[in-house]
C-alpha cells in the first residue's frame, strides 16, 4: 500500500525508514546459530530481547534451509516454533513465520503470527497461496532456485539480477492469481540461495534493478558466506562488521527491510548512517 505521501506500508509498518526483521531460529542445525535458540525459552528471551533492541519483526524458523540442510518433518517444525510464537505475540511482538508449508504457515498464523516469510516464494507447497491469499496476511516472496539440498547446483546465471527479476516477477504473478493483493507483497532476492558469492554480489550492485517489481524489498545478508569470502572471515559468527557493510550498502541501493541476526547492532549503524546521510 502506497500513503498519500507517497510512503510504502507494508505489514503496517510505513516504510519511510529502513526496517529490521530479526532472525530467530528454533533449529538445531541451522548455519550460523544453529542450537543457539534451540530450548524454547530461550528462543523467547532471544525475541523479546531483539525487539527490546528495536527490532520491526521477529522472524521464527523451526525449519534450516542452508545449503545441503535435510528436511524437517512439519510435526518437529510446529513443535519448535509455536511456543515460541505465541509467547512473543503475547508479548505484544510483530512476529513473521520462516516456512515453506502451508500447514505450519496455518499454525503460526492461528498461534498469532501476522507474515509469511517464504524461501520458496510459495511454490514449495501447493496450498500456501491459497492459505495466504484466504488469510489476507503480508507476504514475502524469496527467489531460490531448487531446494536447500540442490540449490547451489542451480546457480548458474547468464545475467543474475535480470533472471532473478523475471522469477521474482512470476512467482508475483502466480500470488496475484491465487488473490494475493500486490500490497501484501514484499520481495528477497535471496542472496546465497543458489547463488554463488559473484552472483550475490552482483545482485546487490544492481539491487535498484529489483524497484520494477513494486514491491518493497527485504534483504538478508547477515553472516552470509560471500561475506566470509570478502572478508576473510571462516566463523559465520564473527561477520557483523562485515555484515553491518553489506546492509548498509543493500539500503543505498534500495532495501526497504534488512534481515539481520545482530539487531541492535544493525539499528545503530542505520541510525548514523541516516544522520549522516540526511
Amino acid at each position: 500500500m502506497v500513503r498519500g505521501d507517497g510512503v510504502m506500508v507494508w505489514a503496517g509498518l510505513s516504510l519511510d525508514r529502513p526496517r529490521v526483521m530479526g532472525v530467530l531460529n528454533v533449529t538445531p542445525d541451522s548455519f550460523s546459530d544453529g542450537g543457539v535458540h534451540f530450548d524454547p525459552d530461550v528462543a523467547v528471551r532471544a525475541g523479546l530481547a531483539m525487539a527490546g533492541a528495536g527490532a520491526d519483526i521477529v522472524d521464527v524458523g523451526g525449519e534450516s534451509t542452508r545449503p545441503g540442510a535435510q528436511p524437517t518433518s512439519v510435526a518437529d517444525e510446529q513443535a519448535r516454533v509455536l511456543p515460541v510464537i505465541r509467547a512473543l505475540v503475547a508479548a505484544g511482538v510483530l512476529v513473521s513465520i520462516d516456512t515453506r508449508h502451508a500447514t505450519t504457515m496455518r499454525a503460526a498464523l492461528d498461534a498469532g503470527a501476522a507474515v509469511v516469510n517464504d524461501v520458496t516464494a510459495l511454490s514449495h507447497d501447493p496450498a500456501a497461496a491459497e492459505l495466504v491469499a484466504a488469510r489476507g496476511c503480508p507476504v514475502v516472496l524469496m527467489h531460490m532456485r531448487g531446494d536447500p539440498a540442490t540449490m547451489n547446483a542451480r546457480a548458474v546465471y547468464t545475467d543474475v539480477a535480470r533472471e532473478v527479476v523475471e522469477e521474482l516477477a512470476s512467482r508475483i504473478e502466480a500470488a496475484e492469481r491465487a488473490g494475493i493483493a500486490r500490497d501484501a507483497i514484499a520481495i528477497d532476492p535471496g542472496i546465497g540461495f543458489a547463488k554463488l558469492a559473484p552472483h550475490s554480489v552482483e545482485l546487490l550492485r544492481r539491487l535498484p534493478e529489483l524497484a520494477v517489481l513494486r514491491c518493497p524489498i527485504l534483504v538478508g545478508v547477515s553472516r552470509k558466506s560471500f561475506i566470509g569470502r570478502l572478508g576473510g572471515e571462516a566463523d559465520p559468527q564473527l561477520r557483523l562488521p562485515g555484515s553491518l557493510a553489506a546492509a548498509l550498502f543493500a539500503v543505498s541501493r534500495g532495501a526497504a527491510i534488512l534481515r539481520v541476526h545482530d539487531v541492535a547492532e544493525t539499528i545503530q549503524a542505520l541510525r548514523v548512517w541516516q544522520a549522516l546521510s540526511a
